[in-house]
């Protein structure tokens, strides 16, 4: 979801999405890059993601930018479905008794 949601914003490559989602999350989140590319991988193939080579004007170098296909787009918004749902159900579990106690 991620990564999804950081293409979402903008295509990137590799590098830049590891340091969109660090500091989206205030260093909370840390991506590896043996974790991210693996998914980037995944996702090329389920066709969330498409891919092209260019050239970084930054560092000259080449670099894979990725970008969010419609699939991905779709995918993502029913994740984030899902995880709302999820994230209200485990609120209510643990009951606003826990929020007063922490107030």
């Amino acid at each position: 979801m991620m990564i999804l949601e950081s293409l979402r914003r903008q295509p990137a490559h590799g590098y830049a999405l590891v340091q969109h989602i660090q500091q989206r999350s205030n260093n909370l989140l840390q991506v590896e890059e043996g974790s991210l590319y693996p998914a980037l991988q995944r996702l090329l193939k389920t066709k969330m993601v498409k891919a092209a080579w260019t050239v970084s004007p930054s560092t000259n170098r080449r670099v894979r930018v990725y970008e969010i296909t419609r699939t991905g787009l779709r995918h993502l918004e029913r994740e984030i479905s899902r995880f709302d749902r999820m994230l209200e159900g485990i609120q209510m579990v643990l009951g606003p008794e826990r929020r007063i106690a922490s107030s």
